[in-house]
């Protein structure tokens, strides 16, 4: 005696895959969404890591009547790192002239080095010693009066962030500062800048400048 199964294989119909396809691009989208926030938060972030410095550097200043590192009383107030007094001449660079950034401060010397470990000592700044901060990209963050180089130039002091993505740089220059796409502008206009200009770059980490 034979017996028959009377079954039917049916694979997935057109709505389940729909509904599956559906599924798929919400989560895709979900992703994104979580991954531009992420990206969003850590471009805020970077600046407000820049104004948090100008902060503390102005407490002192508020305090102490000097920018730190170019205090001329500092050696008698820090001495754990010791430091070296400043030249009291209202700028953080060597003598009066325009002073690089100096992104590997390792000692005391230089007021931009000094300038780390008393804020620091001061309890302005988490920390000790005198190595630079880092930003949320990984590069370091340097202090200096310094000519600006792309024209016009503007000599003053500047919060000097290291290595900062380009497309980085373009989104903080067009949020919070005066965007300007031209050809030789963007990075040589208003009070957010760079050494070279970050604009119509495609790759690549620039040296991105905070007007104090």
């Amino acid at each position: 005696m034979f017996i028959y199964a009377n079954r039917r294989e049916k694979g997935f119909t057109l709505v389940e895959l729909a509904i599956v396809l559906v599924i798929i691009g919400l989560i895709l989208a979900g992703i994104i969404k979580g991954q531009e926030l992420i990206t969003n938060a850590k471009i805020k972030r970077t600046y407000n890591v820049q104004k948090e410095i100008a902060a503390a550097i102005y407490t002192y200043f508020d305090r102490y009547q000097f920018y730190p590192g170019d205090d001329p009383q500092a050696a008698a107030k820090f001495v754990n790192p010791a430091v070296t007094n400043g030249n009291g001449n209202a700028l953080i660079a060597a003598g009066a002239a325009s002073t690089a950034a100096n992104f590997a401060c390792a000692a005391t010397g230089t007021e931009q080095c000094d300038l780390w470990a008393e804020l620091r000592q001061s309890g302005i700044l988490t920390g000790s010693g005198f190595t630079n901060p880092t930003h949320p990209y990984g590069g370091a963050i340097a202090v200096s009066y310094f000519n600006a180089p792309l024209a016009p130039v503007l000599l003053a002091h500047w919060i000097h962030f290291q290595n900062v993505p380009y497309d980085v740089c373009q989104l903080i220059d067009q949020q919070f500062d005066d965007g300007n796409l031209a050809t030789l502008g963007g990075a040589a206009t208003g009070t957010i800048r760079g050494t070279t200009n970050y604009m119509p770059a495609t790759t690549g980490v620039f040296q991105l400048e905070f007007k104090l």
